[in-house]
């Protein structure tokens, strides 16, 4: 156990009191446990057992409040919300399909276009330089 500070250990004394008041508590060994394994608590376990401490009858107020203090000063952390998979804007229009057809109907050997057909075949985008290639080659194969 690392502690930086020699000062009084409030929680240390909340979770034996809370452990005194409730002796078979699972939740309170794990966190005594932890608290003297790693020598802190995250916030949402500190707030568990500021909870469970708010029921013992004979807790010092100082303590609670030491405690609830020490909560509040900690950072919330919060998960990024989940975002729904948007469907990935492809450029898979008619037009380049069309072309792609047309230019592999006269000449099914032209390596160009078959690696065109392959990329628009697996939803990969053609760029418009892509496309534009698509219509020179038309214009100049197919009259």
């Amino acid at each position: 156990m690392v502690k930086k500070k020699n000062d009084i250990d409030i929680i240390d004394k909340v979770l034996d009191a809370c452990y005194k008041h409730y002796p078979d508590s699972i939740f309170i060994q794990s966190l005594m446990h932890q608290y003297e394994e790693r020598g802190s608590l995250s916030k949402k376990q500190l707030q568990g057992a500021y909870q469970k401490a708010l029921k013992v009858t004979d807790m010092p107020t100082n303590w609670l409040a030491t405690m609830e203090a020490t909560i509040l000063k900690m950072p919330n952390r919060y998960k990024s919300p989940v975002v729904a998979a948007v469907p990935e804007k492809t450029n898979h229009d008619e037009e380049a399909g069309n072309l792609i057809t047309e230019i592999l109907a006269k000449y099914p050997a032209h390596k160009r276009v078959l690696f065109l057909q392959g990329k628009y075949l697996n939803k990969e985008v053609l760029t418009p330089v892509e496309v534009a290639e698509l219509q020179k080659f038309k214009k100049l194969l197919i009259k």
